[in-house]
C-alpha cells in the first residue's frame, strides 16, 4: 500500500473519529422568561464542559455568541415550514442562506436538524413532507459548499411499534415504508446519523414494579436482562432502547447507520403526582450516562460493543413556559438563574466525589393521597383572572361556590377563588386529560386550602 493512500486513509480515520467523537453536549432550550443571556448561556455552556450545543431554531444571536468557540452546534428547521420547504428548493436555499452561511465556519454549525419530533407532534402531510425537505436541505448545504455539515432529523421512542425485547424492534407501521425507509435510505446515503430522543425515565415512571430503577439509573447493580431472541445480556435501560432502534434499522435493511442521542436526561423535579423527578435521581443517571458515553475505550451497547454514540444532555435550564406535565419544566441542568441544580461536568473528567452530597429523594414511591391544584405563587393577576375566567365556563357548575354570597365566596380575592376553580377544574377533567398547569399559573399542593364550611374539590390517588 502507497505512501499516498496510507495518508489517505489517516486522514478519513481521523475525520471519521473527529465526527463521532464521544464529547457531549447540552440541549439550550429557551421556553422561559427569565433565562440568561445568550453570551452569558454560552459561558455556562463552557462551565459545563459542553462541546456540542443543540439548539432548537436557528437564533442569531445565540450562534454570534457561540462565534469563535469550540463548540460544534446543531441549530433546527422548523416543523411549521416543513411541507413549504419540500417541494420549493428556493425557500431552502433562503432558509440556508439566511440561518447558516453568514455564521459558518466561525460558529462550528455541524448538524442541521428538520424539525423536531416529527412522527410524534404533526399529522400525516408533514410526515410525508420530512424526507423530501431533508433532500432539499441537503441540496442548499451542497450548494453552498458547507461540507462538513450534516443533516438529519430527531425522532422520539415512539416511532417504534416494537421496542421489547430488543431484538423485536420494530417501526411502526403506518410510518414505516412511507417515511422511515425513505429517512434511513437518506440517512445512509449522506452518511449521517439517526438522531434518537431517547428517555429511560418515562418507562420506567409508567411501570416502576417491573422496571427496576436502579436499571433505569444505570447504576452498576447486578440486576440484568437477556434477550431471548440474541442472548444479548443488558445492564441498563438505555441500553436496551438503543438497541431496540438498531434493530429496527437492521430490519429495515440498514444495520450500520449511526446512532445520535439527540436528547436523554431526567427531571430534577415535578408533580407531586409524577414518580422519581427528583434531584437525586437526575444527578444520578446524567453522571452514570456521562460516565458511560465518555468512557475510553467506548463501551457501546450490547448490539453495537465499542460504537460511541454522541450525544446531547436534556437540558441547560429548568424552563418555565414549556407546556404539559410538571416534569417538562424540571429537566435543567443549571436553574435560570446560572447556578447548578447538582454537580455535574459533561466531560467526565471530575470525580464523583467532588460533587457534593445530593438531597436524598422523595417521592420514588408513587403518591397515594389528596391533591388539590391551586394558583403558583407570585402569578400574574391578570393572567389568573384570564385563567380564573377560562375554569369557571368549563364543566358543570364548575365555580358555583365562590359566586357572591356563596360559602367560598372571598372578595377581591382573585388567587383564591382562582384556586378554587382549578381544583374544581382539574376533579372534573383529570380522568379526560384535564391537567393542572394553566399556562404555568397552577401548581399542584398536598396541603388543603379548605376552610370552615368551604371544602375544595381534590384529586385521590
Amino acid at each position: 500500500m502507497g505512501f499516498v493512500t496510507l495518508l489517505f486513509l489517516s486522514l478519513l480515520a481521523s475525520f471519521s473519529s473527529a465526527e463521532i467523537s464521544n464529547k457531549l453536549g447540552v440541549n439550550y432550550g429557551q421556553l422561559g422568561n427569565n433565562l440568561p443571556s445568550p453570551s452569558k448561556s454560552v459561558e455556562l455552556i463552557k462551565t459545563l464542559k459542553a462541546k456540542r450545543v443543540k439548539i432548537y431554531d436557528a437564533n442569531p444571536k445565540i450562534l454570534k455568541a457561540l462565534k469563535d468557540t469550540d463548540i460544534q452546534v446543531s441549530v433546527m428547521v422548523p416543523n411549521e415550514i416543513i411541507a413549504n420547504i419540500s417541494t420549493n428548493q428556493t425557500l431552502a436555499d433562503q432558509w440556508v442562506h439566511t440561518n447558516v452561511v453568514p455564521f459558518h465556519p466561525e460558529t462550528k454549525i455541524r448538524y442541521i436538524l428538520v424539525g423536531n419530533e416529527i412522527i410524534s407532534s404533526t399529522g400525516k402531510p408533514t410526515w410525508l413532507a420530512l424526507v423530501p425537505a431533508m433532500r432539499r436541505i441537503q441540496s442548499s448545504v451542497k450548494s453552498f459548499r458547507l461540507k462538513k455539515i450534516k443533516v438529519g432529523t430527531p425522532s422520539a421512542m415512539d416511532v417504534l411499534e416494537s421496542s421489547f425485547p430488543p431484538s423485536n424492534g420494530t417501526f411502526r407501521s403506518d410510518v414505516s415504508n412511507s417515511v422511515i425507509k425513505p429517512l434511513l435510505q437518506f440517512l445512509n446515503r449522506t452518511k449521517s446519523f439517526f438522531f434518537l430522543d431517547v428517555y429511560p425515565f418515562f418507562p420506567w415512571a409508567s411501570d416502576p414494579t417491573n422496571i427496576k430503577l436502579d436499571y433505569a439509573l444505570l447504576k452498576r447493580t447486578n440486576i440484568t436482562y437477556t434477550d431471548p431472541g440474541t442472548g444479548l445480556t443488558y445492564t441498563n435501560l438505555l441500553d436496551q432502547m438503543l438497541d431496540a432502534v438498531i434493530f429496527a434499522m437492521k430490519r429495515m435493511g440498514y444495520p450500520d447507520i449511526r446512532l445520535f442521542i439527540a436528547e436523554t436526561g431526567w427531571p430534577n423535579g415535578g408533580d407531586i403526582d409524577q414518580i422519581g423527578c427528583n434531584i437525586y435521581n437526575a444527578a444520578t443517571y446524567n453522571r452514570n450516562v456521562i460516565k458511560k458515553l465518555t468512557a475510553k475505550p467506548a463501551g457501546g451497547t450490547p448490539a453495537r460493543p465499542g460504537t460511541v454514540f454522541p450525544a446531547f444532555i436534556f437540558a441547560l435550564y429548568n424552563e418555565n413556559q414549556k407546556g404539559g406535565a410538571g416534569t417538562e419544566r424540571h429537566f435543567g441542568l443549571l436553574y435560570p438563574d446560572g447556578s447548578n441544580i447538582y454537580g455535574i461536568d459533561l466531560s467526565g473528567e471530575t470525580p464523583e466525589s467532588e460533587f457534593k452530597a445530593l438531597p436524598e429523594p422523595t417521592n420514588n414511591e408513587p403518591y397515594k393521597g389528596k391533591i388539590w391544584c391551586v394558583a403558583a405563587k407570585r402569578a400574574n393577576v391578570t393572567e389568573l383572572a384570564g385563567a380564573l375566567t377560562y375554569a369557571c365556563g368549563q364543566g358543570n357548575r364548575t365555580c358555583d361556590p365562590i359566586q357572591p354570597g356563596k360559602k367560598c365566596y372571598k372578595p377581591i380575592s382573585v388567587a383564591w377563588h382562582a384556586s378554587y376553580a382549578f381544583s374544581s377544574y382539574w376533579a372534573q377533567f383529570k380522568k379526560f386529560g384535564g391537567t393542572c398547569y394553566f399556562n404555568g399559573l397552577a401548581r399542584q399542593s398536598a396541603k388543603d386550602p379548605s376552610f370552615g364550611s368551604c371544602k375544595f374539590p381534590s384529586v385521590s390517588l
